[in-house]
């Protein structure tokens, strides 16, 4: 669509600004999920992530092989399923040879020689590790143990160090809730950190319409406002001027920007904002 312009490429990827500042895979207490969106287009918001984690008392590290785990999305969502397999068990051969894909005799929550928790950042990312996997291979007995894995940033701190207390932020807030999280995930998690953070106010429902590609593609520019329009947008123009605007996926976040001039930033940018200036130190 000509109204469009193309979103910037970090010229640092996250899993490149990372390496060597995390921990080993196998000594990790979660493992941070690189997604194409947050490694290469938002970088920031793992950055962000890795610090929350990391103030929550937690080493934080990448799966194995970073650059060659995907969760399939992109092809999902345009109908090529054949490529989606083959990404998909491309990801859990991938996770394989350290034992990432096994059950590791635990829950995936961590401790116990239980593989790590995945922190996927990226909401439509995690939704589809949690049931587009399992779907799309349901001969492969690694992808349910693989998707049992998954969580969000606020459900990894709330299984991982639920005695951890976030900066009080105490402002109010304003956004969008991803579509997928919505339908797949939910966001009970992400409200009651909000709410301990002291972050007040309720997050858009619907549909921010840029929904990946589509707000892209030439004829779909109308109907993709018209959608921001439904709820988005008002909740923003309405929120008061000290909101902080929220948005964990980079959709959302790109449709804000775009249509309203808005940065809006995912829960972990907030969040690290709150804790006390420092650099990302490499692990012991």
């Amino acid at each position: 669509a000509a109204e469009r312009s193309i979103p910037r490429i970090a010229p640092v990827p996250l899993t490149r600004s990372l390496a060597g500042a995390v921990a080993a895979a196998p000594e990790a207490d979660v493992l941070l999920w690189p997604d194409t969106f947050t490694n290469y287009l938002s970088p920031e918001a793992g950055s962000a992530a890795v610090r929350v984690l990391r103030a929550a008392g937690l080493r934080v590290g990448l799966p194995p092989a970073a650059g060659k785990v995907c969760c399939g999305l992109t092809y999902v969502s345009t109908g090529q399923l054949d490529q989606a397999r083959r990404v998909m068990r491309r990801t859990l051969d991938a996770l394989e040879p350290a034992g990432e894909a096994g059950d590791g005799g635990g829950d995936g929550d961590g401790g116990g020689g239980a593989a790590p928790p995945l922190v996927v950042l990226e909401p439509p990312c995690a939704a589809a590790l949690k049931t587009d996997l399992v779907e799309l291979l349901p001969d492969d007995a690694r992808a349910p143990r693989v998707a049992a894995r998954v969580r969000t940033l606020a459900e990894a701190l709330e299984t991982a160090a639920p005695d951890w207390t976030p900066p009080r932020l105490d402002r109010p807030v304003t956004g969008q809730t991803h579509c997928h999280q919505h339908a797949i995930l939910g966001d009970a998690a992400e409200r009651r950190l909000m709410a301990k953070a002291g972050l007040d106010g309720q997050l858009a429902a619907g549909c921010c319409g840029l929904a990946g590609n589509f707000g892209f593609e030439r004829g779909h520019y109308e109907v993709s406002a018209a959608c921001a329009e439904d709820q988005l947008l008002p909740a923003v123009r309405d929120a008061p001027d000290a909101a902080a605007v929220v948005a964990d996926g980079y959709s959302c976040r790109t449709q804000l920007d775009q249509l309203a001039g808005v940065r809006a930033r995912h829960l972990a940018e907030l969040l690290a904002e709150g804790l006390p200036e420092e650099g990302l130190p490499e692990e012991g």
